[in-house]
């Protein structure tokens, strides 16, 4: 049994971390670090509750650590984890620049300690679709994909405020950005340039709530995009090939399902409604609903534990982060130059 420390119980513990780590085999939700309050343990009757990272770090039972604190902390937080040497999962984005996250790997290199980004949105169930299709080749040569993550959020949240604040990672890009980015990385690699807008539509001041990113591969355009002021959303998926088309409207329920238990039970899970399938179309007519794959975030956890026990290499790298977090920069320096950038990978951290 590997005992797990969560690092915080806002709405990515309550909601995401919690719930899974609870529901996979082999892990325990042993502790919480909380600095005020016990809302984890009145969740999770006989976790441990520590107010200081530093009072956890001394637990020695913990084999793994979890940070799911606002984005602006998670570098200081995850580098004093790293320097105890202890093995840890940091959420997205696993820093607020690239030139962090490369220090984060260096520095778990150097400890031989495990850092793993939480990249949960792999186990979507229409991102799992999609690899299936683009495995099967039903689409043929697919030439355009579009991703896109819409909200109708008009006003700023007012529980969660480090999300309006840029300097503490607070914004669209950096929030749904991370995930899509990722999601493109995983289905075709790295690009050879970006063309992106990134701004603020929403009323007042505070970061960024709308981007649109052109990524440009070899034969192959990638668009990710994102605003808050969808009171209709656009499809979630658009893929065009030689062969056909396939369109996906809604989004995976598990995030909806989390937020309404502890753990995971018996039975179906990450089941999409079929009023929500996906729509194949290969000859021009209206298309034929998809039977998606069922979502599960479980299997990124039970990934991590599967890597601690060295039974196979981690559902992800840290290097993945650092490509999705540089993509990011180029998608900013793009909008700000407002011209397409070229994308040197050659600079990546060993």
């Amino acid at each position: 049994m590997i005992r797990v420390g969560l690092v915080g119980f806002g709405m990515g513990g309550r909601v995401f971390h919690g719930p899974l780590i609870s529901s996979v085999e082999g892990l325990e939700l042993a502790a919480v670090l909380e600095r005020s309050t016990d809302k984890a343990a009145a969740r999770y009757p006989g976790i441990t509750t520590y107010r200081t990272l530093e009072a956890m770090l001394a637990d020695d039972t913990l084999g793994l650590f979890v940070v799911t604190t606002p984005s602006g902390t998670h570098f200081p937080i995850a580098r004093q984890i790293l320097e105890a040497g202890r093995n840890l999962v940091v959420d997205k984005p696993m820093s607020v620049t690239s030139g962090q996250e490369a220090e984060l790997i260096a520095l778990a290199a150097a400890r031989g300690v495990l850092l793993v980004p939480f990249v949960n949105r792999r186990w979507d169930s229409d991102f799992r679709t999609i690899q299936k299709l683009l495995h099967e080749g039903i689409l043929g040569r697919v030439v355009y994909l579009e991703s896109t993550f819409d909200r109708w959020r008009p006003a700023p949240p007012t529980d969660r405020l480090w999300k309006e604040n840029p300097s503490l990672g607070g914004g669209v890009l950096l929030d749904l950005g991370t995930h899509l980015a990722d999601q493109a990385l995983t289905l075709f690699g790295r690009p050879e340039a970006v063309d992106a807008a990134v701004k603020r539509e929403r009323d007042g001041e505070g970061a960024n709530d709308f981007f649109s990113l052109r990524l440009r591969y070899e034969g192959l355009t990638v668009t990710l995009a994102s605003n808050s002021l969808s009171a209709l959303a656009r499809p979630r998926f658009h893929l065009r090939g030689t062969k056909g088309n396939y369109w996906k409207w809604g989004l995976d329920p598990q995030e909806a399902a989390l937020n309404k238990i502890t753990r995971i039970g018996d039975g179906p899970w990450g089941v999409d409604l079929p009023a929500n399938w996906g729509t194949l179309s290969t000859d021009g007519s209206g298309g034929t609903p998809v039977k998606p794959i069922p979502g599960d975030y479980r299997l990124y956890y039970a990934g991590i534990r599967d890597a601690l026990l060295g039974k196979a290499p981690a559902p992800a790298t840290a290097l993945d982060a650092w490509r999705a977090a540089r993509l990011l920069e180029w998608a900013t320096e793009s909008s700000t130059q407002r011209r397409e950038i070229a994308c040197d990978w050659s600079e990546e951290p060993a």
